[in-house]
């Protein structure tokens, strides 16, 4: 990888804490020892390296006392850590040697790390971008979430279906992880609130009759890149406060004596619960006051360790909520300073005020989270008290500006209708509201939260999102990598703009040949993956057009696998057609309670079933759905995918972030108008990418104003009402029923409700012009080549470092943190 090593790594030291570790962990030598268990013997010698630079990071946050950041997320989908530590460390290289020198390989070693659990989609991933950059920048920072158990879930494919089973990471310990026991904090949850007054005259409340739980956290570490900086991912478990009941065993009782247990250990066992019911809502607002509650409480507690006014909290820490599952955390820091540090009501809410930054990260208004009250004051009885005052505050506040105006009460109270709406807690309570891409701020400030942007237009900025080099292109991608770094030099990995310099070799034929021979090579590695994996065969000279990302109806994986019916269908229709062979290529998970979107992963199975074993075709489309995709095989995706699928419906995607790692790798993006798709177009040029379909602003006025009916296209379109009628003739399935819900949520022909949401049939056509213009350009090498350089060559704007860079800048404030040099810390 061609890295220097930033530590001084003793390769013979290495190896003896290699050996010795198998030895005292596993009473085995080297020779006898399991994969897995080498695995673990490596992680624990590579995390004392990385334990020493912890311990000096943390010290000299204590000495220079600098501005923090919380970064608080339900999700963070980490990835596997050993490579990515190896490679901040600057120590990839010399490890891979010294292993290599114990007979072992690197690669093998890597294979056998699960992937973290900690997230699933695009939020998630973004949080643990941002955590690198954090520290890669050298800014203290925190991130906060829950030590899930199971993961969401882990996807198997069982005949075309998708079924979740447990994602059990947990089940060999994880080598990097150290449990802080010292940092426990209690949860209640439910019981009643009395007010008491206290010797001093002052009204005390008191929570009474309530459940708890004990938070114990977990921390990780984040190395940053060849600065010795060393934050903390900080994911806290939930155990009993009172373990066994040995009473209630002894007397019959079983169920009894273990129930706090169960408590406990419902809360942690997987991200996202099933909310289709009451049960499973309940058990998503406890996740989230049991993560914010902990964290608030050490954050306050970390700041009163070392300083005395905790009305100053806000001048040395910032908590940025990543999208609405932390906003209750605006409540949570008012009850700890009005409860615990008798702070006036106005007093606690200058601090709060001042502390809290709300990152929108959707225009979905399912997504705006809103729980019933009689939920919310049940379990968490003294936070509801203090939403309900700042509610009735607010609404004065709305009344003062707009008096008389109900219409406004309505849109922007934050408990009406029965439910507690957190984005607008967030919005009333937070002193900056950023959207995640241009185009998806523009949408907040002049439709979703119109009303909020005209009342406090000062809050509202934009911070588009970023990803980080060093994962997905450093570790990813290394042949790419180490041809960048030869052609431009190693700045890019710190500093991406520099990635810039690349545009001079776009027209070069020789720097051409080498990066589609690179392409080639990538494309070997999937292919041998998908093989393994799937049992199917795909080649690596067809077209690789992928799309991978979480399963919803507004990502429109609907419209990819109905064209590829289209093309079928084509084909089959006149085999001696002029077709360049494609591989169209599938990776998502759906949520286990949304139907349509397991329907489409069925769909896709369904398809591929039929397409891939028609001899008529002679294998010139093949369809391909990966299973359990994840960052540690998105990563070999990325590196080999020729186009990148970001087709949502113009309006509906906030950002995205896989549409910026595909454009790193050298893919093209065939896509709409949305997110930062825009952005994307704007850095590299119309002419090196497909765009199609509605903008965002005809979205926008036929959701408002009506006219768009897909019956008359289904009634004058030969080719979509043939594909749309193999959903229902038999020609995937023999149970005609099956895919009927499909065939219904685009024509509606059983429903009053709006037929096709997502507008597929309205893009069909542009999807499938824009998919003749892709295979025309790939056919042409040449070009292909330069538009594939000029991607990774414009890709500089897109890495995490930009973003946090500005909300470093613009809102949070943080003072930039240096380690002293190796010489200083031995005076």
């Amino acid at each position: 990888m061609l890295q220097k090593a930033s530590i001084k790594f003793d390769k013979e030291l290495f190896k003896r804490s290699v050996i010795a570790n198998v030895k005292t962990l596993y009473r085995k030598t080297l020779e006898e020892a399991t994969q897995q268990q080498i695995f673990q013997a490596v992680s624990y010698a590579i995390k004392d390296v990385i334990v020493d630079n912890w311990m000096i990071t943390q010290k000299e946050y204590e000495k220079q006392d600098p501005k923090m950041v919380y970064y608080m997320s339900m999700e963070f989908l980490m990835g596997r850590a050993l490579g990515n530590n190896m490679i901040n460390l600057q120590a990839y290289d010399s490890v891979k040697e010294a292993l290599e020198e114990l007979g072992l390989d690197i690669n093998v070693i890597e294979d056998q790390e699960p992937d973290a659990a900690l997230g699933n989609g695009g939020l998630g991933r973004l949080a643990a971008c941002f955590l690198d950059s954090l520290a890669s920048l050298g800014y203290a920072a925190y991130g906060c979430g829950i030590r899930y158990r199971y993961g969401m879930f882990k996807q198997e494919i069982r005949d075309g279906y998708q079924v979740e089973v447990p994602d059990n990471w947990l089940v060999d310990g994880n080598p990097f992880e150290l449990r802080r026991p010292e940092y426990a904090k209690i949860i209640k949850f439910g019981g009643w609130v009395n007010a008491y007054v206290d010797q001093n005259g002052r009204t005390v409340f008191k929570q009474e009759g309530y459940q708890s739980v004990k938070a114990i956290p977990y921390d990780m570490p984040i190395v940053g890149y060849g600065n010795g900086i060393v934050n903390t991912l900080r994911i806290w478990d939930a155990e009993p406060v009172e373990c066994f009941s040995l009473d209630s065993f002894d007397k019959g009782d079983y169920q009894k004596a273990v129930e706090q247990e169960n408590l406990a250990r419902n809360i942690v066992e997987v991200l996202y619960p099933n909310d289709n019911h009451y049960a499973g809502k309940e058990l998503r607002l406890k996740q989230q006051y049991f993560f914010i509650s902990a964290s608030v409480q050490e954050a306050v507690a970390k700041y009163m360790r070392n300083h005395d006014d905790i009305r100053r909290f806000h001048e040395k820490v910032t908590f940025q909520l990543n999208d609405t599952h932390p906003t209750v955390a605006v409540a949570e820091l008012m009850r700890v300073l009005m409860d615990d540090f008798y702070l006036t009501w106005d007093e606690a809410w200058e601090v709060t005020t001042k502390t809290c930054a709300y990152t929108n990260h959707t225009i979905m208004a399912e997504a705006l989270e809103k729980w019933p009250i009689e939920l919310f004051s049940r379990l968490l009885p003294r936070i509801y008290q203090i939403v309900e005052e700042i509610n009735r505050r607010f609404i004065q506040q709305i009344q003062q500006r707009y008096p008389g105006n109900q219409e406004k009460v309505r849109k922007m109270a934050i408990i009406y209708d029965g439910q507690v709406k957190m984005a607008h807690l967030a919005i009333a309570a937070g002193y900056s509201v950023n959207g995640v891409a241009r185009l998806h701020t523009e949408i907040l400030k002049n439709q979703e939260l119109k009303d909020f942007y005209e009342m406090m237009p000062e809050k509202f900025n934009n911070k588009t999102n970023g990803i980080t080099q060093r994962r997905f292109l450093l570790h990813g991608n290394p042949l790419l990598a180490e041809w960048v770094t030869a052609h431009v030099g190693n700045d890019w990995i710190t500093d991406l703009p520099r990635i810039s310099k690349l545009r001079v070799y776009a027209d070069d034929e020789k720097a051409q040949q080498e990066f589609m021979n690179i392409k080639y090579q990538n494309k070997v590695r999937l292919a041998d993956y998908i093989l393994e994996h799937n049992g199917i065969e795909v080649d690596p000279r067809s077209i690789f057009d992928v799309q991978v990302k979480r399963l919803h109806e507004y990502k429109r994986q609907l419209l990819n696998i109905l064209h590829v019916m289209y093309l079928y269908n084509e084909l089959k229709d006149h085999p001696e057609m002029d077709f360049y062979p494609r591989t169209f290529i599938f990776g998502a998970k759906a949520a286990a309670g949304y139907r349509n979107a397991k329907l489409t992963i069925k769909l896709i199975n369904s398809v591929a079933d039929v397409v891939n074993n028609d001899p008529v075709i002679n294998g010139r489309i093949k369809v391909v759905f990966i299973e359990n995709y994840r960052v540690s095989n998105a990563e070999w995706i990325f590196a080999a995918a020729d186009v990148s699928e970001q087709i949502s419906t113009a309006s509906k995607e906030a950002s995205g972030t896989g549409n910026m790692k595909f454009m790193l790798n050298g893919a093209l993006t065939l896509g709409t108008m949305d997110g930062a798709n825009v952005e994307i177009v704007e850095e590299v040029g119309q002419e090196h990418a497909f765009i199609f379909g509605l903008s965002s602003d005809q979205v926008i006025h036929y959701e408002n104003f009506g006219g768009y009916n897909p019956m008359d296209i289904f009634n004058n379109d030969q080719d979509i009402r043939r594909v749309l009628m193999q959903l229902i003739n038999g020609t995937y399935s023999r149970d005609t029923e099956l895919f009927r819900p499909l065939y219904n949520s685009l024509l509606n022909t059983q429903s009053t409700s709006k037929a096709d949401t997502y507008f597929i049939l309205a893009d069909f056509k542009a999807y499938a012009e824009a998919q003749r213009r892709v295979e025309a350009a790939y056919r042409d090498e040449k070009n292909w080549a330069k538009s594939a350089i000029l991607n990774v060559a414009s890709s500089g704007k897109f890495t995490s470092d930009r973003t946090i860079q500005e909300y470093v800048d613009q809102i949070w404030h943080l003072d930039k943190v240096v380690l002293p040099k190796k010489e200083e810390k031995t005076k």
